[in-house]
């Protein structure tokens, strides 16, 4: 990069010295050409005043002399015309004819073919003299001379102000480099300084907000493993207890069944922890089982009240479907959405008190049955805080805040809720509900959607 400014400033300060000389070196040779017409005219009079004057009188050594010091100048050329004759040739005969005429000549013509500067002064008599110097002697070299100062001049200026600004933007780009090859290897307390310009800036922003977000990230999945790894311990030494007691023929005969029970229970409870943590492994997997078809809502609210009405009972939790007249229609997994409502009904079970009321409920989505419907889990539980509903569908956020605090699941089931409703094309919201605890709410589509399927 720091090549590569370089190279782009030196180029930039060459091409603004060449466009300079393009348009000065044309004004710069005129204006020479133009001083050089002045002194050569200036010239030409003084010498047509002194050979006047010799005309006049005969053998004038002076103006002899002048004429000898005027040839012997730097390319000045000094033609007398006599009668109409120059002493010389090379002179155009338009300016001999014009000086023989009896008027001055001035201007640039060829002489003896080359580009020249002519200052003719006419003498009584049909004579006169006629002074020449090549246009623009010396002018280009000097020119020449000048620009290629002006060049190095550019050029120097160019490495060195390209060293400057290659060093300020590699500076922060370096600086961000080391910053994610630190990142890369785990470090997430890096962060880089913002600076400008605003590009830079930005880059920096980005970095600092990666680094602060994969640190978020880990540490929810550090607290994440922390809380399933306790969640798998105590079943596991349930059943290591109750087992071990079973060999060393602690148990009594008579508590054999019972205790068979708890582990068959513990069993259970383990293995649907590791299910769900398949399922959640799953869930982005491209071969995740899905088998969408136009299912009844109202008839699978139904079906869950015949299975968690007993449940909801035995525990002195009042269980209610409420229902529309009609049928519900939504395009959806009728064994996934299943286990959505199973999910959202044991996570509000859990935390209900005896008296209060577990709703289910299905309804379709709007007016239009394009709208698709709408299924709605309740409870009269604790419920959220309106900070606990933005994380609600985190996995293990709910289970790290209310762990020892109320009763509390694996903090799987609404991240495993929320990931399935997603991948069958709906929505999942959590809010308040009028009996005082959460209410979630389904929406599904009532037509095919893009879905992936087992192929």
């Amino acid at each position: 990069m720091t090549a590569r400014a370089v190279l782009v400033t030196c180029a930039v300060a060459l091409v603004s010295v060449l466009v300079t000389a393009l348009v000065a070196v044309p004004l710069s040779v005129r204006g020479a050409e133009r001083r050089d017409q002045e002194a050569l005219a200036a010239q030409a009079r003084l010498a047509a005043d002194v050979l006047r004057v010799r005309r006049q009188r005969v053998q004038d050594a002076a103006g002899e002399r002048l004429v000898r010091q005027l040839r012997e100048q730097q390319d000045i050329t000094v033609h007398m015309i006599v009668a109409g004759t120059p002493n010389r040739p090379g002179l155009p005969r338009s300016v001999v004819n014009r000086v023989a005429q009896g008027r001055n000549v001035s201007g640039v013509r060829l002489v003896d073919g080359q580009r020249s500067l002519v200052e003719g002064r006419a003498l009584p008599g049909g004579n006169g003299v006629v002074l020449t110097r090549p246009a623009g002697s010396g002018v280009w070299r000097q020119v020449l001379r000048s620009l290629w100062l002006a060049l190095l001049a550019g050029l120097a200026a160019g490495l060195v102000a390209g060293l400057l600004l290659a060093r300020r933007l590699a500076r922060p780009i370096r600086q961000a480099a080391t910053a994610a090859a630190r990142l890369r290897a785990g470090d997430r307390t890096v962060r880089v300084p913002v600076e400008p310009p605003d590009e830079v800036a930005d880059l920096a922003d980005a970095l600092n907000g990666l680094a602060a977000a994969l640190a978020t990230s880990e540490g929810r999945q550090r607290e994440f493993l922390l809380s399933v790894s306790h969640e798998l311990r105590t079943p596991l030494t349930a059943i290591r207890g109750y087992a071990e007691a079973l060999a060393d023929g602690v148990v009594e005969p008579a508590a054999t069944a019972d205790t068979g029970r708890t582990m068959l229970a513990e069993a259970q409870h383990l293995d649907r922890l590791v299910s769900d943590l398949l399922a959640l492994a799953r869930l982005e997997a491209v071969d995740f089982p899905l088998e969408p078809a136009q299912v009844d809502l109202a008839r699978l609210a139904v079906d869950a009240q015949r299975t968690w009405a007993d449940r909801c009972a035995a525990l002195g939790v009042l269980f209610r479907v409420e229902l529309p007249s009609g049928p519900v229609p939504a395009y959806t997994d009728p064994g996934r959405i299943r286990q959505v409502v199973d999910g959202l009904l044991e996570n509000a079970l859990r935390v209900v008190p005896p008296g209060a009321a577990v709703v289910l409920a299905a309804r379709p989505a709007g007016a239009d049955p394009a709208a698709g419907g709408v299924l709605e889990v309740r409870d009269g539980g604790p419920g959220f805080t309106d900070d606990d509903l933005a994380v609600a569908f985190e996995r293990g956020a709910l289970h790290q805040r209310y762990r020892g605090v109320r009763k509390v699941g694996s903090g799987l089931g609404l991240a495993l809720a929320a990931g399935l409703v997603r991948r069958l094309g709906g929505r999942i919201a959590v809010g308040h509900a009028p009996e005082g605890g959460a209410a979630f709410t389904v929406l599904l589509p009532a037509h095919p959607y893009p879905i992936r399927t087992r192929a």
